[in-house]
């Protein structure tokens, strides 16, 4: 698929993520609009991987660190044919397999269970480093956020890539400079990021993670060392009143936040 072709889908999935926010009653909406571009550009064109295969040893492998985000992997799952897209109507209900973090026994095409913030990049090193022990061809991604980058165990991981040489490990950290509660600068600003992992001996690329022609050559980019990608982001990309604010980490619209979102996000269809 080409840029132009992701970026409508990239819509289609903000819009139906807007909606299911909207009727579960809760969600991660601004982290889950800032990492829609990348996620689409992923399933829908850089990830070898199958929806009638999903466990097949030579496929791709994509961690989604940032676990609380769940709500728009499912929906980028669904539109790839993963799951049905009528069930992204049951996220958050009971019984619904669509749990507010994802888990990998329930849910097709999901790698590994992730929430606990700080485990999917080492849990993706252990990925490259099988796959570099047995031979095997597939790449490893993995997507954290950018407060999520204060945990030390991903310090540890990013050190234990470079020693190991993984240039089939790719990492995207989503900066959109907020977490919960706080802007990134107001709490452990570990920013800026890049001379940080160069300095432990990583490639590192940045782009605009919002701009699909930045983001598809980034995630097709082999180098020979571990690589990385600082994707600059906006929390709650698309909808103006949300945009850049950290209240919208986990805030749910109201009805008239609803209207005004949906029709921003309809217009850009």
């Amino acid at each position: 698929m080409q840029p132009n072709d992701l970026e409508r889908i990239a819509r289609q999935i903000r819009r139906r993520d807007l909606q299911a926010v909207f009727e579960a009653g809760a969600g991660h909406i601004g982290g889950e609009m800032s990492c829609i571009d990348i996620l689409t550009a992923l399933y829908f064109r850089v990830l070898r991987i199958s929806p009638d295969a999903p466990k097949d040893p030579g496929r791709d492998r994509f961690i989604l660190s940032k676990g609380h985000v769940a709500l728009a992997l499912y929906i980028t799952l669904a539109k790839r044919g993963f799951l049905p897209e009528d069930e992204i109507s049951t996220f958050l209900k009971p019984m619904s397999r669509l749990n507010g973090h994802p888990n990998c026994n329930k849910v097709a095409g999901v790698e590994t269970n992730t929430g606990p913030l700080g485990h999917g990049l080492p849990v993706a090193v252990g990925m490259a480093k099988a796959a570099r022990i047995t031979g095997a061809t597939y790449h490893t991604y993995v997507m954290t956020g950018d407060g999520e980058m204060q945990e030390g165990s991903n310090w540890e991981a990013i050190s234990s890539a470079a020693q190991f040489g993984l240039n089939n490990l790719t990492l995207i950290i989503d900066h959109n400079r907020f977490q919960q509660g706080a802007a990134l600068k107001e709490t452990n600003d570990l920013a800026p990021f890049a001379p940080k992992l160069a300095a432990f001996g990583w490639d590192v690329t940045e782009i605009d993670g919002n701009d699909m022609p930045q983001i598809v050559p980034a995630l097709e980019k082999r180098t020979a060392r571990p690589h990385a990608i600082i994707a600059h982001t906006n929390k709650g990309h698309g909808i103006s009143f949300m945009q850049d604010t950290v209240d919208w980490h986990h805030k749910v619209p109201n009805a008239e936040q609803y209207k005004i979102a949906l029709a921003e996000l309809s217009e850009a269809l």
